[in-house]
């Protein structure tokens, strides 16, 4: 009997497989997706086959649709486990996002003076101006 279940340190898996149990992706098949549009760099590198091999040391570049992430991969996935388990898989060095570039939602529902539909005063006031009344 081999002891294929347990991955010994060193050992090399599947760059879909591992982004799966790690809970970067919801599938697998969404994991080759994104090798294969080269949205996934190992050590630089971009990789194109799904069956691309990571070991403990390597540096992921993921572009996910609504941010990058930088991972360390400290070790191989045994299972798509729970969040608890699957965070032990690896090492987060995304940079948090921009506090600048959050807006709250009444700064949101903010018009700048001048921009967009101008309101009836406004209008009153540029009929005034441009009325040939004089």
């Amino acid at each position: 009997m081999t002891d294929e279940k347990q991955p010994f340190s060193g050992s090399r898996q599947r760059i879909d497989k591992w982004l799966f149990f790690a809970r970067m992706v919801k599938s697998r098949s969404l994991a080759q997706l994104y090798v294969q549009n080269g949205s996934v760099r190992v050590n630089g590198e971009r990789v194109a086959q799904p069956s691309f091999g990571v070991k403990a040391g390597d540096r992921i570049e993921l572009s996910l649709e609504r941010r990058d992430v930088i991972l360390i991969v400290r070790a191989p996935g045994d299972r798509r486990g729970p969040f608890e388990e699957a965070k032990l898989l690896y090492e987060d060095l995304t940079p948090p996002p921009d506090e600048t570039k959050r807006l709250t939602p009444f700064e949101q529902a903010l018009r700048a003076p001048g921009s967009g539909r101008p309101t009836k005063r406004d209008r009153r006031a540029i009929d005034r101006l441009t009325s040939d009344d004089d």
